[in-house]
């Protein structure tokens, strides 16, 4: 009876562990590490030939440029799928060595190199046609025709963020969309086609599908639905006040109780509205710093700025910048060509080469973005040594996340002071105040355009939105969870989705609302550790923490970063927060002071919180055609 016991207990351990006495499984599993070292090399080689190709085009936009992108892509996709069919004869599913199936997992799915070679070459063709359309998109001025050479960046930018006239603001977004969606829209509806064709032939069902499986959660799209629910209550207070301000100044151009028009709130795509705080401020008349004023009075310079973002990952031991990042990045927009304004890090995993390609003025928020995208290169080199198919964030939002997490500590008061932004030797509550609403029209007014940004597109990948209807459906749910119309009827013949670069570029966007989440969490786990917050400690408020300079939480954040995607990121999350799941709670917990300030003041002013139906929104020119 005992000998029975030993025997059944050791089978049982065989099966927990992995561990197989099959000489043919275990010959397999030698064979696949001899294997996989091959691949990797080849697979380092390969993403950095793409790369560089994907760069030189991105930095210079010409025909030239863009066939030997096309070219490249063509070469390593057929390299790929001839690793791939190498991949799939090793039955990695029994293997024992967790990081050895992990590996083998990751090179199954082949994505959309799983093409035939000429829709392949036409699917990369479209992207990059359509990338060019907004990147070299122009408009004419508002009040001279004869000015028509106005681009994104920088010059609709900075009139969206500046101009309070809402006849030149309307001007300027109209236009915008009508200089890149018509042009975009065809080649759009052939991208799904390709791309969902793309999926099926690894085995999902549509993109939608593709994309969510590298969240590793057959439940994640119904916790994201529950993080928006928890952080709703909170987005409506802050809508509902900027709404009651614009009234104020621009009277009957803003509803008392209807959506915002959109192009009011000092963004493109109105998902950020920092730049109309001037007048939306709790406490207007205190006395607030005007940073990019300052930042310019003291002779900041685009490389003081990038500098001064490497000062902090340094200050917590993170690591500097090499010399090559300086050498090969471009942090200011050339004036001799077209390239992608849009600002980005770039990993070309060879282990040393890192850049960031910004188009920076000297402005706060793009000394913020400068941090942002550092925490990027950041992330490249802490998992670097790590096997290529794990050279990648925890999930796609913890990636964004990590700069954001700098910018936390960099926008807050505490921080300005100690870098001289900021001269006042202390704060008072309504400084303070200030402060966090503007934070939060950064951080708050951004959570369900991040969402609903792939709630579209997941509909449309799935089918449930056919073209017919890309327009509508868009604006439909713009005004469901934004609470925003456009200035003007728009139609179903527009195509106003193309005006946002993560669309024609087929970049996912559901990363930004979950590292939207996930970077307070992580806040708060780095500031505890840096003792600046203690949830029973008034004199500790999570929004007044700043980590710089202190090691022990840049030490704690760095064993996260290191990991990669060799492990699921619930695991990640754990080693930095303790917890295995995404957890609005330090969100809500950093705005508290606010979130309390703004019911009290919505209360007293009798605002009307939500919105009614638009006035204005999606004509569907086929019903309006229809007798009546």
């Amino acid at each position: 009876m005992r000998g029975t016991t030993t025997l059944l207990l050791l089978v049982l351990l065989c099966c927990r562990t992995g561990f197989t006495t099959n000489p043919e499984i275990e010959e397999e599993e030698l064979r696949a590490r001899d294997f996989i070292q091959l691949l990797n090399k080849k697979t380092e080689e390969q993403n950095n030939r793409l790369t560089l190709a994907h760069w030189a085009y991105a930095s210079n936009i010409t025909d030239a440029n863009l066939q030997h992108q096309l070219a490249v892509s063509a070469e390593v996709a057929k390299e790929r799928k001839e690793n791939w069919l190498e991949v799939i004869k090793f039955n990695w599913n029994t293997f024992s060595d967790y990081d050895l199936k992990r590996q083998f997992k990751k090179y199954s799915k082949l994505g959309s190199d799983a093409l035939p070679e000429e829709k392949l070459n036409r699917l990369n063709k479209i992207t990059s046609e359509m990338e060019k359309i907004y990147s070299t998109a122009k408009i004419c001025a508002f009040d001279n025709n004869s000015t028509c050479d106005l681009a994104l960046e920088p010059e609709l930018t900075q009139t969206l963020a500046n101009s309070r006239n809402p006849e030149e603001l309307k001007h300027v977004w109209v236009e915008w969309r009508n200089a890149v969606g018509p042009h975009c829209r065809l080649l759009f509806e052939e991208y799904v086609d390709l791309s969902n064709e793309a999926a099926r032939l690894n085995n999902f069902t549509n993109t939608a599908e593709s994309w969510l499986d590298g969240y590793e959660d057959p439940q994640f799209r119904q916790q994201i639905e529950s993080l928006w629910e928890q952080l709703k209550p909170l987005y409506l207070q802050i809508h509902a006040y900027v709404r009651f301000q614009l009234k104020k100044k621009y009277g009957d151009v803003v509803s008392e109780k209807g959506p915002i028009p959109a192009h009011l709130l000092g963004n493109m795509w109105a998902q950020r509205w920092r730049n109309v705080a001037q007048f939306n401020l709790p406490y207007p008349d205190k006395e607030e710093v005007d940073l990019t004023a300052e930042l310019r009075a003291q002779n900041y310079t685009v490389d003081k700025i990038f500098r001064t973002a490497e000062d902090f990952f340094k200050s917590i031991n993170l690591t500097e910048m090499p010399q090559t990042f300086w050498e090969r990045s471009i942090l200011e927009k050339p004036k001799d060509r077209e390239m992608v304004c849009h600002a980005s890090a770039w990993d070309f995993y060879d282990r040393k080469d890192f850049r960031i390609k910004q188009c920076t003025a000297i402005t706060m928020e793009h000394f913020t973005t400068a941090h942002h995208e550092m925490g990027h290169v950041e992330y490249f080199i802490q998992y670097k040594n790590q096997p290529v198919k794990f050279r990648r964030g925890a999930n796609s939002g913890f990636h964004e996340a990590v700069g954001d997490l700098i910018s936390l500590s960099v926008e807050s008061r505490k921080h300005l002071r100690k870098i001289g932004l900021l001269k006042s030797e202390s704060d008072d509550p309504e400084n303070v105040l200030n402060n966090l609403f503007q934070i939060g029209l950064d951080k708050i007014v951004f959570l369900p355009f991040g969402y609903l940004m792939d709630l579209w597109r997941w509909d449309v990948f799935e089918g449930k939105i056919t073209p017919d209807e890309y327009n509508c459906k868009w604006w439909e749910l713009r005004e469901k969870y934004q609470g925003v119309e456009p200035p003007v009827n728009r139609t179903d013949q527009d195509f106003d989705p193309a005006a946002k670069y993560h669309i024609i570029a087929s970049v996912p966007y559901i990363r930004y609302f979950v590292s939207f989440v996930i970077q307070f969490q992580f806040h708060r786990a780095v500031c505890e550790k840096a003792g600046q917050y203690d949830a029973n400690d008034p004199s500790k408020p999570l929004h007044e923490c700043d980590i710089y300079q202190n090691t022990e939480a840049g030490n704690a954040l760095k064993k996260m970063l290191q990991l990669g995607s060799s492990r699921p990121w619930p695991d990640a999350i754990e080693v930095l927060t303790g917890q295995r799941t995404m957890d609005a709670s330090a969100l809500l917990e950093y705005f508290k002071p606010l979130h309390k300030w703004l019911e009290q003041e919505n209360k007293k002013n009798k605002v009307f919180i939500g919105w009614e139906k638009s006035t204005k929104g999606c004509v569907n020119t086929k019903d309006k055609a229809k007798p009546e």
